[in-house]
């Protein structure tokens, strides 16, 4: 339900104003800067009405009457308020431009922050390209309307009105004729409306995915490459960017008739003012100035009845980028810091797994009554084939996602009774898929703690990374392009185990956390290991046996649950699923040593 949300637009009413109360709260901290907005917008729109009264003025009074004295002092004021008009709305356009700036730059700090406290699972549901669509695209558009929309919306009111007062004023009965082509134009803008708003949302449904796909390729440029895929993904990103193409050209076709539409109608209305309004100025009822201002004012009376089309527009892509936004923003997070969360003074690292199940949809149980404990300081393995629920105990250990039922303590305490900063602070996760930030090698272990260079040489010389850290060029300063792209896969997992050590964790995971390095480097790392888990809880989840054998206990783990336990000499000689297991890769490992020897 929310991956649709997120995708389209739900949006079926062409206004809600409780999104747009919700909007309008970004505007509050802002609210002197608005209100100095809306009096900068009060007098453009005053000043739109002296141009064409003065020029009424020239004509009545100095023109028609022979008299050109009096000429030089209008057409002085014409031009102060020409020049006013200017700085009035620079001023205006510099003071919104700014405040939906400030509005942008706080609503994104306010999804991303939210985005951080979401739990793992929510990602795997929804595409990273369309969340960033979130945080860029949607938030451009709600800029969009707090910069040329709600406020800009006042003074095309201010305007229309007070064109439509002053021609009422001057000729009420020329007024009406010129209004009179005003229920067409509504139709106009009502077709106009109704179709732009739907091409708008298709456009964003198809920017959506464009951005989806373009990361979910992006980021896997090199398994596209090697499988050779780059034809069908050419040939899938360019339907992609066809049918975004088309829903543009479906949005420029309304746009392509409702100007020329809009142009079409104020014709209409000045002929009717030069037919009916020229007649009565030949029967002397009416004087030419006030003929000469009547097609001023109408000139500048249709501006801001198009531009109102347009800021309706422009609400009505915010009100649908602001639903999906605030669907986002609406979406609680499943695993959050309890009320009064327990603070123990130190996690000793004790940790239990009491009758556990978990499924992540719900329904299917991954991992169905675990128990095992891990006493502090001591060591412990996980083994199975995939799919066995290793993982999943991990991801509960450190309460990515909660317990379906059972609990998981540290130290006897409920982890979901724990401050999440404390339990993931006491703990440091050593993947197979190192994730690398852009910075430098020393930021990358560091991760934005304050942790002295010395005791990150430390780890890294602990745990053999030193040596090629030193041969980069600037060393621990050497700059980490994005997900460590300028490094090997086994200096990344070096770095992980480094960065993980000089955090220094009462718990340490390692997941698979070898099996991407070479049989050299990981002699190095078991040889670092042996020395670094003293004095540390440490559960070690792997496939390769030759990994664990020197670990206190191994629990053997099939189809999510614990099948055996034991040391690797007892288990070997229970002759079950872990001397299966072992027996599998002794002869994988006497096939590949065979094969070598006749290469």
């Amino acid at each position: 339900m929310v991956k649709a949300a997120l995708e389209d637009d739900p949006l079926d009413r062409p206004y809600d104003w409780t999104l747009l109360r919700r909007l309008l709260r970004y505007l509050r901290p802002y609210k002197a800067a608005v209100a100095g907005a809306l009096a900068l917008i009060v007098a453009m729109a005053g000043l739109d009405l002296v141009g064409p009264y003065l020029t009424k003025l020239a004509i009545d009074r100095y023109i028609t009457q022979g008299d050109a004295s009096g000429l030089g002092q209008v057409a002085l004021l014409y031009t102060l308020s020409l020049l006013a008009g200017f700085v009035v709305r620079f001023a205006q356009v510099y003071i919104m431009q700014m405040t939906g700036q400030r509005v942008m730059q706080d609503m994104r700090r306010e999804i991303f922050g939210h985005l951080q406290k979401l739990h793992v699972g929510y990602f795997d549901r929804n595409p990273v390209g369309r969340l960033m669509t979130r945080v860029t695209t949607d938030v451009d558009a709600i800029n969009e309307l707090f910069t040329s929309g709600v406020v800009s919306v006042f003074g095309d009111l201010f305007t229309l009105f007070g064109i439509m007062g002053a021609m009422l004023l001057m000729h009420p009965k020329l007024a009406l004729v010129t209004f009179a082509v005003i229920p067409l134009f509504v139709v106009v803008t009502n077709w106009f409306r109704r179709g732009a708003r739907e091409s708008f949302r298709e456009v964003r449904r198809w920017l959506a995915r464009i951005n989806a796909f373009l990361q979910e390729n992006l980021t896997g440029m090199t398994t596209v490459q090697l499988f050779g895929r780059e034809e069908r993904n050419a040939a899938e990103f360019a339907q992609i960017n066809r049918g975004h193409t088309d829903a543009n050209l479906r949005s420029i076709f309304y746009y392509a008739i409702f100007y020329p539409a809009i142009e079409l109608l104020a014709a209409l209305a000045l002929a009717l003012i030069i037919v009916y309004g020229g007649a009565r100025v030949v029967e002397g009822t009416l004087t030419l100035g006030v003929l000469v201002a009547f097609i001023q004012y109408a000139e500048r009376f249709w501006r801001p009845i198009s531009d109102l089309s347009e800021k309706f527009n422009i609400l009505q892509g915010a009100m649908a980028s602001s639903e999906r936004i605030f669907i986002l923003m609406d979406t609680a997070p499943q695993v959050t810091a309890p009320e009064a969360p327990v603070r123990p003074a130190r996690i000793h690292g004790r940790v239990a797994f009491e009758d556990v199940s978990f499924a992540y949809d719900g329904a299917h149980r991954v991992v169905q009554d675990v128990s095992f404990t891990v006493e502090p300081g001591r060591s412990m393995a996980l083994v199975g084939s995939t799919g066995a629920g290793k993982t999943t105990l991990m991801n509960l250990l450190a309460r990515f996602y909660d317990v379906t039922s059972g609990r998981v303590t540290i130290d006897g305490i409920d982890v979901r009774g724990l401050d999440p900063a404390q339990l993931r602070s006491s703990m440091a996760v050593v993947l197979q898929d190192v994730h690398l930030f852009s910075g430098t090698i020393a930021s990358n272990i560091r991760l934005g703690s304050d942790i002295p260079i010395e005791r990150v040489r430390a780890a890294a010389e602990a745990v053999h990374a030193h040596r090629f850290i030193e041969t980069l060029p600037q060393g621990y300063d050497t700059v980490v392009r994005e997900r460590g792209a300028t490094l090997s896969v086994g200096q990344k997992q070096l770095l992980s185990f480094a960065r993980a050590l000089a955090h220094d964790p009462r718990i340490l995971v390692l997941d698979e956390a070898t099996s991407s390095v070479d049989t050299e480097t990981e002699g190095l790392i078991q040889d670092a290991l042996r020395v670094l888990l003293r004095g540390r809880t440490a559960i070690v989840i792997a496939h390769r046996l030759s990994t664990i054998q020197n670990v206190d206990e191994i629990l053997v783990m099939h189809k999510g649950r614990v099948r055996e336990r034991g040391t690797h000499a007892g288990l070997l000689a229970q002759r079950g699923l872990y001397w299966r297991l072992y027996q599998l890769q002794y002869k994988e490992q006497e096939a590949g040593g065979t094969t070598e020897a006749a290469v």
